[in-house]
């Protein structure tokens, strides 16, 4: 496969997915590569069910209501996605570059905007848990009525761990907590939720062995605490929350200025390299917040500024949206 596109977005999170928006109004064809199988980035992945609270005009937004969202506003210009494909090389090409993906796909743009987030993100393990993933046990919760009626033992001290606790507390028929040490690192607004709720919390203490049934299915989860006789607790589901490892993968080779697994961009959002953009969480500049309607701002600059390159005599602010008929 060869394609040839004036802009290429790599990283179908919410800002890449704003980023494919802005590209068509401004009347930039584009496509959108991801390694993730679905759009929406780390929202998809990692809390499509939780609830967020600071995206503009939205006193709170389910993320995976939001992806759709940002999904059907990007429709309307027809971008190509290229999920579950990794963005390998990057290359001069011609009047453009050259972005090469895993299997040998060329992509031509005459641009790049790099979306990626944090990057490739891996799960730590959860040692006891070995074997059992996708048979009882998960990193995420993709959905919550697939644990209802369910006893859920959920694994970590961070705000995740206790995000997937309150959200499952409605459904599930039990949810239990179990943390290696006696502080968490969650804010204490959630942790006195839970308290709250009645949930239990078991601290100082680690799941030691996960038990199936004479069917294979996982029924037990035997937990070990400090100076205490060991609890057996009933589970047909484990929620390992025990937070991820994360880089840029081959992005890192791409001649790029990166510091803290971030890009470094100027006022335009543009990399040190020609014709290369990048915002979102994977941009970094002084006084950088990151939060996703931070995203949002930077996608359109990025895009516009890109407009401007692409065709000089284009005028950097192409006027509101709301104006065009």
């Amino acid at each position: 496969m060869e394609l040839s596109v004036d802009l290429l977005i790599v990283g179908a999170g919410p800002t890449g997915l704003f980023a494919a928006y802005y590209a068509g109004f401004r009347g930039l064809s584009m496509a959108v590569v991801d390694s993730l199988p679905e759009a929406g980035g780390q929202v998809t992945a990692m809390y499509p069910e939780k609830m967020i609270y600071d995206v503009g005009g939205f006193p709170a937004v389910r993320g995976r209501d939001l992806v759709k969202g940002l999904v059907e506003q990007a429709a309307q210009w027809q971008p190509t996605y290229l999920l579950g494909r990794k963005a390998e090389v990057l290359r001069e090409g011609g009047d453009g570059l050259d972005v090469e993906l895993d299997g040998g796909d060329v992509v031509h743009a005459k641009a790049v905007l790099v979306t990626a987030g944090i990057g490739e993100f891996t799960p730590r393990p959860l040692p006891a848990g070995d074997g059992w993933l996708g048979r009882g046990m998960v990193h995420f919760v993709p959905s919550l009525d697939a644990h209802a009626g369910q006893d859920v033992v959920v694994v970590g001290g961070g705000d995740s761990a206790f995000d997937w606790v309150l959200a499952l507390h409605p459904v599930a028929e039990s949810v239990t907590l179990v943390h290696r040490r006696a502080k968490f690192r969650a804010a204490e607004s959630i942790v006195r939720q839970a308290r709250e709720l009645g949930v239990r919390l078991l601290t100082d203490a680690e799941v030691a062995e996960l038990r199936e049934d004479a069917s294979g299915a996982l029924c037990e989860v035997v937990v070990t605490a400090k100076d205490a006789e060991p609890v057996v607790l009933p589970a047909q589901a484990v929620v390992a929350a025990l937070g991820f490892t994360a880089d840029l993968g081959p992005i890192e080779n791409w001649g790029l200025q990166i510091d803290h697994r971030a890009i470094s961009v100027d006022s335009t959002m543009a990399t040190a390299r020609p014709r290369v953009y990048a915002a979102g969480d994977v941009a970094a500049y002084p006084g950088k917040v990151k939060l996703i309607a931070t995203g949002f701002g930077e996608a359109a600059t990025a895009v516009n500024n890109i407009a401007v390159e692409l065709d000089p005599q284009a005028h950097l602010f192409p006027g509101h949206s709301s104006n065009v008929e």
